[in-house]
């Protein structure tokens, strides 16, 4: 029997454990999305203690707490950090199975060295362990990143955004690592919610100096805020949405849709759909003159419990995974910009797992000279994070295209302590090549093989991108 979550972990031939020793396990790490404040790293805040810095805004952890039948107030509510933190505890010794189980055991073993497991016998002693670690210099936000390896983080910011944090970090010579921001647009893209979407209107006009009384308005809007991101280095955009349904229209029309709404109307499905389309057309062409790569989200179905969001809000455990409408939708979108040679770098994630081998076959339609699979699927995300999802993920990523091309993981976290879904990527991607050196399905080639661990892992995500770390 093997020893829990010893040092060749998931790694289950020589191949694999000498891929990731030797070199997967050695590549910095690349951030280029995830969901932690700028701000927070421009203060680089410390953390009063290990629930506030593990269970705080992780819908994750709250998701698995509601399951074991968890109170509330343990959950998001004014329960005493001690008591939240063992209600985790007796959560996680239920989670054999779940990605959450190896991740919060690699976080204990890797930030605050601790080798034996977490349940509710055991609260009190991590739970101190922690905590008297937390007190350390090193262990504040900055410094759990710098000893993470990571190079570079892209935040998740709104086009209003003032960016002030970001300038901060970059102007302060201590702190060597670049948080760069990343566009996203999903608030300008929902034209039917009100009244959010006119008071959005507002706020872009005002952080814009541009007066948006129409569609064409609303584009120099958008161009002048996407130059602002441009000067403070942004190289990667980013979009939610439940699906793609691609709905094109002449600009005319799109303008009635706009006036409308500004009038007071609410549009129709149809519209709603223009709308999207017309906007989306618009900002992807605006992406590929910038250079920026573009990352669409899908197939996520959101805040399911009504009663829930109504006392909680948003991003706090209720979504699950949706449909993906049509892949002629997706198909069509990218042809469209590549008709006018326009197709921005892209990189599509899908929350339904049924959707891997769609998603590959139509990014194989659009490859480009000199460039390492210009569309490609993204890595497991979400609900898919997990053993089963990373594996199925990379395996459809090579069945149908070029996996040595593939930019790797990302966090898509709100938690300094995160990094280790590098690591868990990393020995999945290992074993999973070694398996098939192993079984003689490739050749035992050291040197081909390190290589491709090696850019799978760090280098394709530089170049992909055009980061300049």
């Amino acid at each position: 029997m093997k020893k829990f979550l010893d040092k060749d972990f998931l790694l289950s031939s020589e191949t694999a454990k000498t891929l990731y020793h030797n070199h997967a396990a050695k590549m910095p790490i690349i951030d280029y999305h995830c969901h932690i404040e700028a701000k927070e790293i421009a203060e680089n805040i410390a953390f009063e203690n290990i629930a506030r810095l593990w269970l705080s805004g992780d819908h994750y952890k709250w998701r698995l707490m509601r399951a074991n039948g968890a109170a509330e107030d343990f959950i998001t509510g004014k329960a005493p950090d001690r008591e939240k933190f063992q209600k985790w505890a007796q959560t996680l010794q239920k989670a054999i199975g779940n990605p959450l189980y190896h991740w919060s055991h690699l976080e204990l073993q890797r930030y605050f060295g601790y080798d034996g497991v977490l349940n509710e016998a055991t609260a009190q002693e991590i739970w101190d362990l922690c905590n008297k670690k937390l007190q350390g210099a090193d262990m504040t936000a900055r410094e759990i990143i710098k000893k993470s390896n990571v190079k570079l983080i892209c935040t998740t910011n709104d086009p209003s955004d003032n960016l002030k944090w970001h300038k901060q970090i970059k102007e302060d010579s201590s702190f060597n690592v670049q948080v760069l921001p990343a566009w996203r647009p999903d608030n300008i893209m929902a034209i039917e919610k009100k009244p959010l979407f006119l008071e959005y209107i507002e706020q872009l006009s005002m952080v814009s100096d541009v007066e948006i009384n129409s569609f064409a308005d609303l584009k120099n809007a958008l161009i002048k805020r996407l130059d602002f991101f441009v000067e403070m280095g942004t190289k990667a955009s980013d979009l939610g949405l439940d699906t793609i349904a691609y709905l094109p229209a002449p600009e005319e029309e799109i303008e009635k849709i706009f006036a409308a709404k500004l009038e007071g109307k609410e549009p129709c499905c149809e519209d709603i759909l223009k709308y999207r389309t017309a906007l989306t057309l618009f900002l992807a062409r605006q992406y590929y003159k910038r250079g920026w790569v573009m990352e669409l989200h899908i197939a996520c179905k959101r805040d399911n419990n009504t009663r829930a969001y109504k006392a909680l809000g948003p991003n706090t455990g209720y979504d699950c995974i949706g449909k993906f409408n049509s892949a002629a939708h997706l198909a069509d979108f990218l042809n469209d910009l590549e008709k006018t040679n326009e197709l921005p770098k892209t990189i599509v994630y899908s929350l339904n797992p049924a959707d891997d081998d769609v998603i590959n076959t139509i990014a194989n339609c659009f490859h480009q000279q000199d460039v390492l699979s210009k569309v490609q699927q993204g890595s497991a995300w979400w609900f898919n994070d997990h053993k089963s999802g990373m594996l199925k993920q990379m395996t459809a990523f090579a069945s149908t295209g070029l996996l040595s091309a593939f930019i790797g993981m990302l966090t898509d976290s709100r938690s300094f302590l995160s990094y280790t879904r590098h690591e868990y990527f990393r020995r999945l991607l290992c074993d999973l090549i070694g398996g098939w050196v192993e079984n003689g399905e490739y050749p035992n080639d050291p040197a081909i093989l390190s290589k491709m661990v090696e850019d799978i892992s760090y280098n394709n995500t530089v170049k992909f991108f055009g980061f300049e770390v």
